[in-house]
């Protein structure tokens, strides 16, 4: 089945303890299954977004998902393999999927990284803020456009 998301906006609101857009969280626009637009003016860092990827405490991505992590143990494997995730998907539906995955599945597993809306049972440190900062957001995007699926990306068995 096809999706065809025209002009669907979501408006995220509330404020955030980080720094960064004077605090508060921006609001983003839903064009054909995609966030477009970045949520900052400077340019995610591909370097911070795999620091941020592999980090159990920050990202928490590895719960769920395994990938070119050889350095990594245990990675989940509830989420898809992010291996070559960048060649599947554009920077605008992976931005998606970290905002709010639930636009596109409101049953999915996957937290929302920057959403306040529709938010239960949050843990103290994240109560009233988002999992991560705007920047947070680019950062890993910028990372997970560079997987491309090449035999060196992936992780040793």
């Amino acid at each position: 089945m096809a999706w065809a998301w025209i002009g669907c906006a979501i408006l995220i609101s509330g404020v955030s303890a980080g720094e960064g857009d004077a605090g508060r969280l921006r609001p983003v626009t839903v064009i054909g299954g995609e966030i477009p637009e970045a949520l900052t003016e400077t340019p995610g860092d591909p370097v911070r977004g795999r620091a941020l990827v592999i980090d159990r405490t920050k990202g928490l991505c590895l719960l769920c998902h395994a990938g070119p992590f050889p350095e990594e143990r245990f990675p989940g494997d509830i989420g898809p393999d992010l291996s070559g995730v960048g060649g599947r998907r554009s920077a605008g539906a992976l931005r998606l999927r970290l905002v709010d995955g639930r636009v596109l599945n409101p049953d999915t597993i996957m937290p929302s990284y920057y959403t306040l809306s529709g938010t239960t049972r949050v843990g103290a440190a994240w109560a009233g803020r988002p999992v991560l900062e705007a920047q947070a957001i680019e950062d890993v995007v910028a990372f997970l456009v560079t997987l491309r699926d090449t035999t060196t990306e992936r992780s040793a068995p």
